[in-house]
């Protein structure tokens, strides 16, 4: 048996794509064991988690799947999501204008070439603060002590707790991160951003990933979360311009609180996995 796929990536945020367009390649009930194994950097393809791309339950034009090197099936991924649409757009499955279904709703998504250089707009929804959305235990919208960190936290398609610092380089993530991303006022865990205010309009941003339980390059809903905590707080009104460690993001807000991201995606290489 041979299994194609394309791996793609979002600011070094990484992705093992199988397109089951068609027809379905991987049994539900192994996708998340194919990804614990082909995630693997040393005895497999390597990636940060594999998406799935499917013909849609509902009105959406694609449907995206994503699932993490530790089995578990992620509601949203902001990364991954611009690497499907781009693997989408350049296999003819649909058209520059486009939307998604994902776990977290139907996304509306622009994909956009300038040379060779794809860039993906996302329409994030708006981002959701109070804690039964996060969802979080108690009452309001979430702001909490953990292990000495002032701690917000905000759902842009998945929960992130965030954190606002003077230096994300002076954080040791592996230590601290995994306290945050499994405090037990977090039902269903979340995921860990450091953000550093770098400029009037930018920030830096560190994160530790829940379903990967390690710091990645890039996290597009972190980045969201990120940009939206430090919008809904006051420090920063426009458009945000977001560093990660594998690249810039903009994350833009509509008058009626509606996030956009926006960033790269990038093909690899395909290949075959042979059985």
């Amino acid at each position: 048996m041979e299994i194609a796929f394309t791996k793609l990536h979002g600011n070094g945020n990484d992705f093992i794509l199988i397109d089951e367009y068609e027809r379905t390649i991987i049994p539900d009930d192994m996708k998340g064991q194919f990804a614990a194994l082909y995630c693997d950097r040393r005895f497999g393809i390597g990636a940060d988690g594999v998406l799935f791309l499917a013909k849609p339950i509902k009105k959406a034009d694609i449907r995206m799947r994503v699932f993490q090197p530790d089995e578990s099936e992620a509601e949203m991924c902001g990364n991954g999501i611009r690497c499907l649409a781009k693997y989408a757009y350049d296999m003819g499955y649909v058209k520059e204008n486009c939307t998604v279904q994902t776990g977290a709703g139907e996304l509306a998504v622009v994909v956009r070439y300038a040379d060779e250089d794809c860039t993906v707009t996302i329409r994030m929804g708006e981002p959701k603060f109070v804690r039964s959305e996060i969802p979080a235990t108690g009452n309001g919208e979430y702001h909490e002590q953990i292990g000495g960190f002032d701690v917000y936290a905000v759902n842009t398609g998945v929960p992130h707790a965030v954190i606002l610092v003077d230096a994300v380089d002076s954080i040791d993530l592996a230590t601290v991160a995994p306290q945050i991303r499994n405090h037990p006022t977090f039902i269903h865990g979340a995921n860990v951003n450091f953000v550093q205010k770098t400029g009037e309009d930018s920030i830096r941003v560190r994160t530790f990933e829940r379903g990967v339980e390690d710091e990645t390059l890039s996290c597009g809903t972190g980045a969201t979360a990120s940009a939206a905590v430090v919008h809904h707080l006051g420090y920063i009104k426009g458009a945000i311009q977001v560093e990660t460690k594998g690249g810039p993001l903009t994350i833009h807000f509509d008058p009626d609180g509606t996030a956009k991201m926006e960033g790269p995606a990038v093909t690899v290489f395909s290949g075959v996995i042979t059985y």
